[in-house]
């Protein structure tokens, strides 16, 4: 105890997820809430915004916030804002098809937006307020070569363009759009305090000349926002009233706090959060992007990956991932949570709605002799569950002798004079071994028998029954064998588990039967 007393909360927290996760999901019945919005009641609706670049689908990084904002407006009975925020043509180019893999995503985990935007569609509105700015005197078009402009600013000295009046901008402005300046030539600044001790806020930049085409508008625009300027003009004019964003956006609150004081606009309330993580995951998108380019990956959905879509397809349930993000809650420093700990909260949502079924790799053949009769064992769908039913494997006894398929991860608990129970069924002692058959000698069929002999249970089926079956694991490699008759009828997506094995969710069953791994 002194040991552990000694330990950090967070070495604690590592040494449950390493030997005990059950421990850390929450027990039945139990909800862990979040700390209350500050500010609130200055509002009359709070309203919250999750603000994807669609330029790659969602990982489990991004559901924190998702997450988070879905559940605060749903708590104050506010509304829930998805804006996609695709206002980068070149440098981070929106994929049409991202679009529809994020509305998905979303709905998957029961996260419904009340309202939808597109940055893409406001350009107008950007403008707009980009001339009022310039107008004021606070926003300014700056032709400096860019090298030479970072050199004065971290000087704290203007460079020669922002002293001009006004009515230059306002004609410059008119030559970003016209074409006059091409791209890289020009871009509209945000006047802020030259002796601010961090140089990254000093005169940020809102607006610049991006010709390549978009996905959603073509070329019908080239000057486009950047992500200060279009996010701080909407979270004013969806009437935002708490952002939840990640801790590296700090400075960018700064940054607009400029524009919203010139406005005369009052700045939502801000709750940045550290970033979170899990322990050997990859979330950098561009990474993602070169793995499947290069072969490494196969897809978004690869069980590797950390995708909401690969996570779906390997049968995490979107409880799962709501009751971890809420737990994980809007803290200030970065998380690291181990994968066990999703595992744990995935279990416990499935484990009271997935059936039983046996589940045989790198099949071994067993031999029993001495067989007394034919066995029908009923076995349970499910052991807490008996009204769900059962399922029947049927033993024939020839002459005494009965063949099954024993799985090939078990050949170690069959050396020659052990007992072993086969379960559901009866109680064998192993006469022989070789290499792919084992034969043994019917010994008993009471339980009690084996639990004297402290005799190990493994499962089986009855030889030449079954379909056959593949699962992908989340490493990626396959394991093979054959399930029972049953699996036959199950529909994709069903979440079942193989046991001694694990739960897995079917993705499909023709000729045979294909699932992917979730968790033990």
């Amino acid at each position: 105890l002194d040991g552990v007393n000694a330990m950090g909360v967070d070495e604690q927290r590592r040494l449950l997820e390493d030997r005990w996760p059950e421990l850390l999901a929450p027990r039945e019945g139990e909800k862990r809430g979040l700390p209350p919005l500050p500010n609130a009641r200055k509002y009359p609706v709070v309203r919250t915004r999750f603000a994807p670049n669609p330029n790659a689908p969602l990982h489990l990084g991004n559901a924190r916030p998702l997450i988070l904002c879905h559940e605060y407006a749903r708590a104050y009975g506010g509304d829930f804002i998805l804006r996609f925020e695709d206002t980068s043509p070149s440098v981070k180019p929106p994929l049409p098809e991202v679009y529809d893999m994020i509305r998905e995503d979303l709905e998957w985990l029961g996260t419904v937006p009340d309202e939808i935007y597109y940055q893409s569609d406001r350009l107008e509105l950007y403008y707009d307020v980009a001339r009022r700015v310039i107008e004021l005197g606070k926003l300014y078009v700056c032709t400096c070569d860019p090298r030479a402009f970072k050199r004065l600013c971290r000087a704290g000295s203007s460079c020669p363009c922002r002293g001009l009046p006004p009515s230059d901008h306002l004609g410059r402005w008119e030559m970003m759009l016209d074409g006059t300046y091409g791209q890289g030539e020009a871009v509209a600044r945000v006047k802020t305090d030259l002796s601010h001790p961090n140089p990254a806020v000093r005169e940020w930049p809102a607006l610049r000349i991006d010709e390549a085409p978009h996905p959603r508008t073509g070329t019908r625009y080239r000057v486009w926002p950047l992500y200060n300027w279009s996010c701080a003009v909407d979270d004013h004019h969806m009437k935002i009233s708490h952002i939840l964003r990640g801790k590296e956006h700090e400075v960018n609150t700064v940054r607009q706090r400029y524009l919203y004081g010139y406005l005369g606009w009052g700045y939502p309330e801000a709750i940045h959060m550290g970033r979170l993580s899990i322990r050997g995951a990859v979330f950098s998108k561009s990474k993602i992007r070169k793995g499947i380019e290069s072969g490494l990956y196969k897809g978004w959905d690869d069980p590797r990956l950390y995708t909401l879509i690969a996570l779906r397809k390997r049968g995490i349930q979107p409880e799962a991932i709501r009751r971890l993000m809420v737990e994980t809650g809007v803290k200030p420093v970065n998380v690291t949570v181990s994968v066990v700990t999703l595992e744990a909260y995935n279990r416990a949502v499935i484990e009271p709605v997935a059936n039983r079924y046996f589940f045989v790799t790198n099949p071994v053949k067993l031999a029993v002799i001495g067989v007394p009769r034919d066995y029908a064992p009923r076995i349970p769908l499910h052991p807490s569950y008996p009204e769900r039913g059962h399922r029947s494997l049927e033993v024939k006894a020839r002459d005494g002798r009965a063949m099954f398929l024993v799985d090939g991860r078990d050949m170690p608990l069959l050396k020659r004079g052990s007992v072993v129970r086969l379960m559901e069924l009866f109680n064998v002692r192993v006469e022989s071994v070789s290499e792919r058959a084992v034969t043994s000698r019917f010994y008993s069929e009471a339980y009690t028998d084996a639990r004297r002999l402290r005799a190990p249970l493994i499962h089986w089926l009855p030889y030449g029954v079954g379909v056959k079956a593949s699962v992908v694991m989340p490493d990626g490699s396959v394991m093979r064998g054959v399930a029972e008759p049953g699996c036959r009828d199950l529909r994709p997506g069903a979440m079942i588990q193989f046991e001694r094995f694990g739960f897995v969710r079917v993705d499909g069953v023709n000729e045979r039967l294909l699932a992917f791994f979730a968790n033990k």
